[in-house]
């Protein structure tokens, strides 16, 4: 039986790698255009039979802006993506507007002599009717409302404009979504955020043209509308769980019949090392300056937790924690909004910090000038975290009237890419700076023959963090947000989720080649042949995300085909993990490393329970 080295020749793994990477961003950006293209329109007006125009697109895009730059996704959520102590606005929205369509259509119906049962029953038809009906007109963009449906609208607008405005009468509901009492919008802002409200609400009812299915493909569930899982929501399904299971046959068949051959070849050529690498290294002073980041990432996890304590109070409370009235100093969406950008912040500085330091061990050099790059990141790091967690905090308060400004330096709405579009831009350039200071510092590596294509992937990792970042620099304040949607998913996605894992499975990979711990090539091979399968189905599944987001059908059968294969790598980890400790216990020196060892077999573990079981019952 062959090995699994030569089995799969390293050439052959990245011309295997690289054909499925433009085949899977190939299908990614032809249904991005599918989204451009097909995305719920925005009518210039929606006018009643009379002429009265309701709500038009510059009402909705202004509401699209105010509702971003009180928190967006961190106080309550659209289309599902956001946080869910207040409603769902589109779904809330929803069931109001239809409530209040059906009470007028049965006081204005004339159904005498018809049973009490069926006028209802009748009334229901109409109700479901009239608002999946698509009135829009491509050629004169304004979408048609009939006087009932007009009516029941401006009467669910009040309840917005009251709750948002600060109305007295509204003062207990304000307080069970955790709204700041004193932050009010003008009547202008509220009226244009229930706008926006309802425009989210309509094309989650409405048609497609030339289908029974809504633009955002049935959701929210609300049966009175017609809001039902379609055909073709539980065709995917059934198709993913059939996906999944081969897959995994697949992948555990292979590795059991390659395992012992493959495995055996894991030591280098005269073994073990039997000195400690590391201990004899030479320190740089590149990377004694990394010590900082490490401290920065410990207090970032420390004030992450806090944070998440407080939000999760804010569940019971309303208001405060344990009566003291934080509400007024930091709101339920600034504590939700730290929180969940400090997950990213602490996640990405640490990897920055392990490429830092490790680049010049694994190389042996030391560049020019290269501690003070790491400095200069390190204050910039520390300028983007304390400059967009002001801003926010000025945006949620009220301090940035502005619409334009909050978005540059405030609050953007989007959930994990909460800060301004100048920070944003500020980290992007940090991130190409890093990627600098890492091809600087491994350089010399690049020109040794032996494990050059395991430090080239590492490279081509580093390369992609980078500019994965930038895709969120592809919409504007404005963008309709189904785009915006597509492109976030490509950063919170592709990398946080992607490149950033294929990143730390290959330097950790490198490390141990470098240690003296694993051959080069089977190292090579290993983390190419896991990368192929990883990304084969992570790219497509980051659609998994996009579901309900104004989407085409297609977008929901690859999310869910690909999201299903997301879980077959995970189901092999604890190969991984018995591998790991295989090679624990080779050397005297290696007890020095017990705890770090462990703690990459507890990863892969814990990989396996929560990415594996618990993300796929989600």
């Amino acid at each position: 039986m062959k090995s699994y080295s030569t089995s799969f020749s390293i050439k052959r793994l990245w011309l295997i790698l690289i054909a499925s990477l433009i085949l899977m961003f190939s299908t990614l950006l032809f249904f991005g255009h599918e989204i451009y293209q097909e995305r719920p329109p925005i009518p210039l007006a929606f006018e009643t039979s009379e002429g009265e125009t309701i709500f038009g697109r510059d009402d909705i895009q202004h509401g699209q802006a105010v509702w971003q730059s009180i928190g967006g996704m961190q106080q309550g959520s659209i289309w599902g993506h956001g946080s869910y102590l207040a409603p769902d606005w589109t779904a809330d929205w929803l069931e109001r507007e239809a409530e209040e369509l059906l009470a007028i259509l049965e006081t204005n119906s004339d159904l005498s002599g018809i049973e009490e049962s069926n006028q209802h029953a009748i009334n229901s038809v109409l109700l479901k009717q009239e608002m999946r009906d698509n009135t829009y007109s491509a050629q004169t963009e304004v979408a048609s409302l009939s006087r009932n449906r007009a009516a029941a609208i401006l009467h669910v607008s009040e309840h917005y404009e009251g709750l948002f405005s600060g109305d007295d009468e509204y003062m207990d509901l304000r307080r069970d979504y955790a709204f700041p009492l004193h932050q009010k919008l003008s009547d202008e802002d509220a009226q244009a955020l229930a706008g926006f409200f309802f425009w989210s609400a309509w094309s989650a009812v409405t048609e497609r043209p030339g289908s029974e299915i809504s633009y955002t493909n049935n959701w929210p569930y609300f049966p009175l509308v017609g809001n039902t899982p379609s055909a073709a929501v539980y065709l995917w399904s059934f198709f993913s769980l059939v996906l999944l299971l081969g897959g995994i046959g697949w992948i555990v068949w292979y590795y059991a019949r390659q395992y012992d051959n493959w495995r055996s070849d894991m030591a280098p050529e005269n073994g073990i090392a039997t000195e400690d690498f590391i201990e004899n290294a030479n320190i740089t002073p590149s990377m004694r300056a990394t010590a900082k980041y490490f401290w920065l990432v410990t207090l970032l996890i420390v004030a992450q937790v806090l944070l998440g304590i407080i939000t999760a109070h804010y569940a019971v409370e309303g208001q405060g924690l344990y009566g003291l009235p934080l509400i007024d100093y930091l709101p339920y969406v600034v504590t939700r909004t730290w929180h969940t950008q400090l997950a990213v912040l602490w996640i990405a500085t640490a990897w920055l910090a392990a490429g830092l330091y490790v680049a010049p061990l694994i190389s042996g050099h030391e560049p020019k000038l290269q501690r003070f790059g790491v400095n200069f990141l390190f204050v910039s790091l520390l300028i983007i975290v304390v400059g967009s967690f002001a801003g926010q905090w000025l945006a949620v308060h009220g301090y940035i009237d502005d619409l334009a400004n909050n978005f540059w330096i405030g609050h953007q709405g989007y959930e994990y890419v909460d800060l301004g579009r100048a920070w944003q831009i500020y980290l992007f350039i940090g991130l190409l700076l890093w990627v600098s200071l890492i091809l600087r510092a491994l350089w010399p590596a690049l020109k040794n023959k032996e494990g050059r294509s395991l430090i080239f992937l590492v490279v081509v990792a580093a390369i992609s963090i980078g500019l994965l970042y930038g895709a969120g620099l592809m919409y504007g304040s404005q963008t309709h947000i189904s785009i915006v949607e597509y492109w976030r998913w490509w950063v919170v996605h592709l990398w946080v989720e992607g490149v950033f894992e294929v990143f730390a499975t290959a330097i950790v990979s490198a490390l141990f080649v470098r240690m003296g711990l694993l051959r080069p090539s089977v190292a090579t091979t290993m983390v190419l042949f896991a990368t192929i399968i990883f990304l084969g189905g992570g790219v497509l599944g980051t659609f998994h995300h996009l579901y309900w987001s104004g989407t085409p059908t297609g977008v929901l059968a690859l999310g869910a085909s690909f999201s299903a294969l997301e879980v077959v790598p995970l189901m092999v980890v604890g190969f991984e993990a018995y591998s790991h400790a295989k090679i624990e216990n080779q050397s005297l020196w290696q007890q020095s490393y017990y705890w770090p060892f462990k703690f990459f077999t507890a990863v892969l573990f814990w990989n396996m329970v929560g990415a594996g079981v618990f993300g796929f019952l989600i």
